[in-house]
């Protein structure tokens, strides 16, 4: 069977607590041997370790304050990030960045908070996980003021452009490709042929962003092959080679 890694899934979301062991038999029928859990804020840090605790050898947590929940005490929510890191094992520090799409009430904060994970993730020698609605140059701009040649990581569900896909790759990090790569309107193939399998990992951002035929329906781990499958006949190679390559990309950033 195929092996896959799904480098970005929200598998301890609320949407999952009716099906859950169901959810997570499809993901392993499907061949997604390992599933890397983004954290949001504090909120979501219990039902992340639930799972962790559950499918240990299946599921990753990692650490961090998402831009969209960067509000009035995003200092405090910082300091819990801080802590966390200090006294858990966690795989990354995300799911961070910057979020133009929704609010820009905190765009100062925001950038802020962004810096601050970077610089943790440095610290702890940790990969990191970068959300970037709308924000894809101040992101790189950030990550190329910080890069001292140990930073690494993933521009998780990329939208950006084709020259943008290729700074992003010069700085060393990989370009997170999901469900969207599936749409027809979708640019990701035309950036995905100038860039290469060499700098892309599989992610489903699980609930959301389903794959062609599941879209608009709730996403799940099991859909990582789909995702495979348009990238196997975009870049005209058998899946098992996208499977394999992208594997291998995800191992080099995460290993510990």
């Amino acid at each position: 069977m195929l092996q896959f890694t799904d480098t970005h899934s929200h598998i301890y979301d609320e949407q999952f607590s009716g099906d859950e062991t169901e959810m997570m038999q499809r993901a392993t029928d499907a061949g997604v041997n390992k599933i890397y859990m983004p954290n949001c804020d504090s909120s979501t840090m219990d039902a992340m370790l639930q799972m962790t605790k559950k499918y240990p050898q299946q599921c990753f947590p990692m650490m961090g304050l998402h831009p969209c929940y960067v509000k009035e005490n995003y200092t405090h929510e910082l300091q819990i990030v801080a802590d966390k890191l200090k006294e858990g094992t966690y795989y990354g520090v995300g799911e961070i960045g910057l979020d133009y799409y929704w609010d820009i009430t905190f765009k100062e904060q925001q950038l802020e908070a962004f810096a601050y994970q970077i610089d943790l993730a440095l610290q702890y020698n940790l990969p990191i996980i970068i959300h970037s609605r709308e924000s894809t140059p101040d992101c790189i701009e950030m990550v190329r003021k910080k890069q001292n040649g140990a930073l690494k990581g993933i521009f998780h569900c990329y939208s950006g452009t084709i020259q943008e896909a290729k700074s992003i790759a010069g700085l060393g990090l990989y370009l997170g490709i999901g469900g969207v790569v599936t749409y027809k309107k979708s640019n990701l193939p035309d950036v995905i042929k100038a860039v290469g399998l060499q700098q892309i990992v599989l992610e489903t951002d699980a609930p959301y962003l389903s794959p062609v035929p599941y879209r608009g329906k709730r996403n799940e781990s099991a859909y990582i092959p789909l995702i495979a499958a348009k990238l196997a006949e975009i870049l005209e190679l058998p899946i098992e080679e996208i499977a394999e390559v992208s594997s291998r990309n995800a191992e080099n950033i995460f290993a510990k």
